[in-house]
């Protein structure tokens, strides 16, 4: 199989998880729908005031966090591979009265798509495991970014990802921090947001390190801004993680020596810079 080929599969995996995902407790539609914000906190503190902004969401899913920034004034453009979470994007757009664009795409061949420029690039929490090139993928970034635009990513920290995520009390180094350019493959399990379900379709995923993904940026052409680490995470990303009275899933007995998440706000380079 080739990228391509891994990538399909995956968007399979995704047009067969957005269905359970809309119904899980994990993704509060109905709480959304009576106009809860689905975004977190570090997000909104970092990327701040949106309002009357052009906001382009790279690997939106079903669009929860794209119309959340709608909410905020942005005017939003959200992007994903799998059609049937797009399809509930837009009926959500729809349903909701919220203004919103939503393209069924790879991210890859988004630049065939439309040529707008945007004042803000996003994208969140468990994307970067699903594309094979960064370097391509931050090309795709700096294209769709005006001059002086802001590129920001919120994700789970590459470090983590060299830990066992199944029947462990507690941290245990299962996996090389630099993996093969060859995707991993994970066999047919549960989603995230449901660990009841038994999924049809494995997923292909690849693991970048956090100079890949800075260098990604770097080399085309963004400047930048800040850096920041943190160490709880979004979700029970670990079985032994637990959940803080703030929200966050934290390691035990209150370790802050790991880091879980990691935050990043570029701009595009101007010619004057």
């Amino acid at each position: 199989m080739n990228s391509k080929d891994y990538m399909e599969s995956n968007r399979r995996l995704w047009n067969e998880m957005t269905p359970i995902h809309i119904k899980s407790d994990m993704y509060a539609v109905d709480e959304f729908k009576k106009g809860e914000n689905s975004l977190h906190s570090i997000e909104m503190k970092e990327l701040r005031n949106v309002s009357g902004k052009t906001l382009l969401h790279l690997m939106c899913h079903f669009g929860l966090d794209t119309l959340s920034w709608a909410r905020l004034g942005a005017k939003v453009t959200g992007v994903d591979f799998a059609n049937e979470a797009i399809a509930y994007a837009q009926q959500l757009s729809s349903d909701l009265g919220i203004p919103a664009e939503f393209v069924c795409c790879n991210i890859y061949e988004l630049d065939k798509k439309f040529e707008e420029k945007f004042d803000i690039v996003f994208t969140s929490y468990g994307v970067l495991a699903w594309l094979p090139d960064l370097k391509k993928w931050a090309r795709i970034i700096s294209h769709f970014l005006k001059p002086g635009g802001i590129f920001y990513i919120v994700e789970f920290h590459p470090f983590a990802n060299i830990f066992a995520d199944e029947n462990v009390k507690d941290l245990e180094v299962h996996y090389s921090y630099f993996r093969s350019p060859q995707p991993m493959h994970f066999p047919p399990g549960p989603t995230y947001a449901d660990k009841n379900t038994k999924l049809k379709n494995p997923s292909y995923e690849w693991f970048h390190t956090m100079s890949d993904i800075i260098n990604s940026l770097i080399v085309n052409g963004l400047s930048f801004k800040f850096l920041h680490e943190f160490p709880f995470c979004v979700y029970q990303g670990f079985p032994f993680l637990i959940k803080g009275d703030d929200g966050w899933w934290h390691l035990p007995n209150s370790r802050e020596d790991v880091p879980l998440l990691f935050s990043l706000m570029a701009n595009k380079m101007t010619f004057n810079d």
